[in-house]
């Protein structure tokens, strides 16, 4: 066994294998960009190493850095973790050049598997179904054009070496390819050094299948079952569970079959990963084709570990030190359900725009591990720590078990409402929301359900007429607690005025008369049988029903009342004492002002091309430039026709979040 592993990552992956090292006895050593200095994963290993500046181009890219730092500390192995050099062919053959064991596959299976057009020339001849496409190298965007014509629209673009959801483009015409070519072009070329892309006939109704396979260096190799991981946005994974409520027994063993024998073509040992699109609409479940695989650990790998009681990142460990499999595919059983939620530092309600800064407060829920439930936060970040633009803006995973889908599902949604982040925005409300889905919940799933769900964007989760009252009583009641520590320090209410009994909350755009006494509270003149407890200050209500269940409640005071975050939506709540109420009618509604004559960056970012000139006409949707946000392009149109008065920007900038780049008159 190793004595020493150097962890070529950062974030919560790198806190991941840390923690299984130290469980097996071995020292670990981080290394770093100086964005990371502080990072929870540097204070949790043996020792660190700085790489170099905070761009990953300069640091956790530089293979020869990496190198180094285990020479220098004495590793002999490097976990790649996922990301960065987790998958570069180069660099698995440069440890093994330097004399350190890289804990992964063959570098002949990573280079096998990594160019998307030969992988799946292979799957083919291996005997797994491919889907239809054209593998070649496509010249220009009129060949493009063709080509996707001759496949049928819809087809998807996708560059050859991409990866988590980068690099991909849907097109359902023509119009959609030439737009989208280049720029898929682009992205392959900057996030994975290869501009080759290829396209394929996009699957209608689709779902993301992917099998878990485990293979050592002895000839054994075995799969895990499956995940689903459909519920995406923008071809990322948001949700992804074990098993699948689509796959039968029947479907996988078919399907894990096909990727064993995958991987025995490929000479593969470790842990990887065969993606799959399954058609939803075919429940014979033979509609599957090979999609591509990933040569390392998946983000999503805790869902497997979950129902299968392995760690996979000691079975990495295990294999690369030689060791052989210590059981066969007989002795795999999938016990209970699990599911993972992806935490991001993104904006939900401003169309899931990147949001970095400072985590002010970072609470997860606790973990837990009860025969009837489990809960599990692998994160790698920190109260206080930055969330940067550098970097990929997951915060953490949150992981469920249970005996059953639907109880797994409810301890997500009970865990997401007790996560408390400060700082940056975060899609805690969406994926809240998402549990709560009737589509979701019945397991009706295909990668375009959040497009299909939420086509004007993310609101929040409706509430309930249940759920509405009880925030009313909440914010009612938090509303006496403050009154009532105003009334304690001198002079504020004066003498002998006492807290407001009766209040009028709106929420919703509904008034709720509301009784707070001794005997308890009303709402609506319904009495509701709760224990709440609220001081002046505190971020988080616990508020207990009549038969026992607790919801945790968000607090935060505004001008009027509070913001009130739970069960997938936050909500703005104005209390007033009841005699108060009525004159709140009279006030005057502030009109906000005219943004659309002004280009806004809706994220921090690169401006990476500006489109127009000063003096230019525009009409209204036509693009005007493109900024670029954790590795991803967006496009910024014209809201309105007009010209072009000032431009405030110029291409390379980096941008603020609402800054503004050009003004039209």
């Amino acid at each position: 066994m190793f004595q020493k592993i150097l962890i070529a990552n950062r974030g919560e992956i790198a806190c991941r294998v840390i923690r299984t090292a130290r469980r097996l006895g071995i020292a670990t050593v981080a290394v770093y960009s100086d964005a990371d200095a502080g990072a929870p994963h540097v204070r949790l290993a043996d020792e660190s190493v700085r790489l170099g500046p905070a761009p990953a181009a300069e640091s956790y890219l530089k293979a020869e850095l990496i190198l180094a730092a285990a020479k220098a500390t004495g590793a002999d192995a490097i976990h790649p973790g996922y990301g960065f050099l987790s998958e570069r062919e180069s660099f698995a053959r440069a440890c093994a050049e330097a004399g350190v064991v890289f804990i992964g596959p063959p570098p002949n299976a990573i280079a096998a598997m990594g160019d998307k057009i030969e992988s799946k020339k292979l799957a083919k001849a291996a005997g797994v179904n491919v889907v239809p496409g054209y593998l070649g190298e496509i010249a220009d965007t009129e060949e493009a054009v063709r080509i996707a014509s001759d496949i049928g629209f819809p087809v998807m673009m996708k560059a050859s070496a991409g990866g988590g959801g980068k690099g991909m483009r849907l097109a359902w015409s023509e119009a959609d390819v030439r737009e989208g070519f280049e720029a898929t072009k682009r992205e392959g070329l900057a996030s994975f050094g290869d501009d080759r892309v290829f396209i394929e006939k996009f699957i209608e109704s689709p779902r993301h299948i992917e099998i878990q396979v485990l293979g050592d260096q002895h000839g054994n190799i075995v799969y895990l079952g499956e995940r689903e991981c459909s519920v995406q946005r923008r071809h990322q994974k948001v949700v992804e569970e074990a098993p699948s409520p689509f796959v039968t027994p029947e479907m996988r063993r078919a399907m894990g079959e096909q990727a064993v024998a995958l991987a025995r073509a490929v000479g593969y040992y470790s842990a990887g990963t065969v993606e799959l699109i399954v058609s939803g609409a075919d429940t014979s479940g033979k509609s599957f084709y090979f999609l591509e695989m990933n040569t390392r650990l998946q983000v999503e790998h805790p869902v497997t570990e979950e129902i299968t009681g392995l760690d996979l990142v000691e079975q990495m460990i295990r294999v690369a030190a030689g060791e052989p499999l210590a059981f066969g595919q007989d002795d795999v059983t999938l016990t209970g359900w699990a599911i993972e939620n992806r935490v991001y530092a993104e904006d939900p309600y401003r169309g899931f725009l990147p949001s970095t800064g400072r985590l002010v407060r970072y609470n997860p829920p606790a973990e837990q591990a009860d025969d009837d439930v489990r809960v599990r936060v692998d994160d790698g970040v920190a109260e206080g720590g930055e969330v940067s633009m550098f970097y990929d803006p997951m915060i953490a995973k949150l992981v469920t078990w249970a005996p059953t889908r639907e109880a797994a599902i409810d301890a997500q949604i009970a865990a997401l409402d007790a996560f408390e982040i400060v700082g940056p925005g975060t899609n805690i409300d969406f994926v809240s929301a998402l549990m709560q889905h009737p589509r979701f919940r019945s397991g009706a799933l295909s990668t375009g359900f959040i497009a299909e769900e939420y086509p004007d964007g993310f609101q929040g989760a409706p509430a309930s007429a249940d759920l509405t009252r009880t925030l009313a009583a909440v914010a009612a009641f938090a509303a006496t607690a403050e009154a009532d520590r105003a009334r304690r320090i001198d002079g504020q209410l004066g003498h002998r005025l006492q807290p407001p009994a009766d209040w009028t909350v709106r929420i919703g755009g509904a008034d709720h008369a509301v009784n707070v006494s001794t005997d308890g509270i009303s709402v609506d003149g319904a009495e509701l049988d709760l224990a709440i407890a609220y001081t002046p200050g505190d971020r988080m209500i616990a508020v207990e029903d009549e038969d026992g269940e607790t919801l945790h409640v968000r607090i935060a005071k505004t001008r009027t009342g509070f913001k009130l975050t739970t069960r997938g939506a936050s909500h703005t709540v104005r209390v007033l004492p009841a005699r108060a109420a009525p004159y709140a009618q009279h006030l005057i509604e502030k009109v906000p002002p005219d943004l659309s004559k002004f280009l806004i960056a809706p994220m921090p970012g690169l401006l990476v091309r500006l489109d127009v000139a000063e003096g230019n006409s525009v009409e209204a949707g036509q693009p005007l430039a493109v900024v670029e946000a954790m590795k991803m392009e967006n496009i910024l149109r014209a809201a309105k026709s007009g010209t072009v008065k000032t431009i405030s920007a110029k291409t390379g900038d980096s941008l603020a979040v609402d800054a503004v780049i050009l003004e039209l008159e």
